[in-house]
């Protein structure tokens, strides 16, 4: 069923949201083991070690758009949240433009209470962005929608990286066991 916001879509656009919303797995890619970098982004955010954290995600994020064979992605990881009236702002992806390279934030404090974001969270927001990439670059589609697909994608991919990792933590509060 797809968001309300699909019905304001042209029908160009609907095409593009529903080719998204049927792709509905992101496996990793073959031979994948970056299980280190995941776990050094968890040891980073438990550190409160931005620049540490920082590298790890750009180590994390190069091993996927080699395994996935796209163009390179920056990450950068900032401190703060921004936030207005509209919330607080989890992640960015800004793709390529001319010679830049596409670029994902990702922000590792709340903006309110200033606090680490969970890990889970963390990778969440990180594979989200990794996933308009992917979007844009492996599946070719002409625009990056939000559907249920996406979504799916976000969580196998996200849930396929913690297992990687040499002691995942305890489910999300509120998971179920599978």
């Amino acid at each position: 069923m797809p968001f309300a916001y699909y019905d304001r879509l042209s029908p160009a656009r609907k095409r593009i949201y529903r080719a998204s919303d049927a792709i509905e797995r992101l496996d990793l890619p073959a031979g994948f083991s970056a299980g280190a970098d995941v776990d050094a982004i968890s040891g980073a955010l438990q550190a409160d070690d931005r620049a540490g954290c920082e590298r790890a995600c750009q180590r994390l994020t190069d091993a996927l758009a080699a395994g996935y064979r796209v163009p390179p992605i920056r990450v950068r990881v900032l401190a703060k949240r921004p936030s207005s009236d509209y919330g607080e702002l989890h992640g960015l992806y800004e793709p390529e433009e001319g010679r830049v390279p596409a670029r994902i934030t990702v922000w590792m404090r709340t903006a309110q209470r200033q606090q680490v974001v969970a890990f889970r969270s963390f990778l969440r927001t990180l594979v989200h962005e990794i996933g308009h990439h992917l979007d844009y670059e492996m599946y070719k589609l002409e625009e990056t929608f939000h559907t249920d697909g996406f979504y799916k994608r976000e969580s196998t991919l996200a849930n396929a990286l913690i297992a990687l990792m040499a002691v995942p933590p305890p489910p999300a509060r509120g998971a179920r066991a599978s």
